[in-house]
């Protein structure tokens, strides 16, 4: 996939959407420093490359509700890709599944799992089972506090490592 070169001011404008979601026009040119209108010419231009996929709010869930979140890993029994299509278009309409990475290496799949508690969760992962998409294993592993969720360091991620 072709890479879009982006310059200081970019990482700038794309780090201060990253940390602080939708700003104002005004607000996001005092954060990266550039007057109002340049930024954001520069910030429509990054948005229009698909560089900001969208904005979130990141919600206390703790603080409305009980909930359990369960990681687990998955390995198929079969290595087709017609087999990961079905899984994964599976997968994208359960709204208990927050998360899905494909892995190279022992398991396919990690899933991010938060349900009302663990009968369903069960639930889900009895429906998972029963859909007969070839699960050779999976584990499941209760998460029990949260320690860290963060977004990367922009900066430090697309910084020369000869500098």
């Amino acid at each position: 996939m072709r890479k879009i070169a982006l310059d200081a001011a970019d990482i700038r404008i794309l780090s201060a959407v990253q940390q602080n979601g939708q700003l104002s026009k005004t607000r996001l040119s005092e954060l990266v420093n550039l007057s109002a209108t340049p930024c954001w010419a520069r910030f429509n231009r990054l948005k229009n490359a698909g560089l900001i996929r969208g904005y979130h709010g990141e919600i206390a869930l703790n603080k409305i509700t009980d909930f359990v979140t369960v990681i687990v890993t998955v390995s198929l029994k079969e290595h087709r890709k017609s087999d990961f299509d079905r899984f994964e278009n599976h997968i994208r309409q359960l709204d208990q599944i927050v998360e899905c990475i494909a892995t190279g290496g022992g398991m396919d799949y990690v899933l991010k799992v938060v349900s009302p508690n663990l009968s369903v969760f069960q639930d889900v992962m009895d429906d998972l089972l029963a859909e007969e998409f070839q699960i050779a294993r999976y584990m499941t592993y209760i998460v029990t506090r949260e320690i860290k969720s963060a977004q990367p360091n922009l900066a430090r991620l697309v910084a020369d490592p000869e500098n």
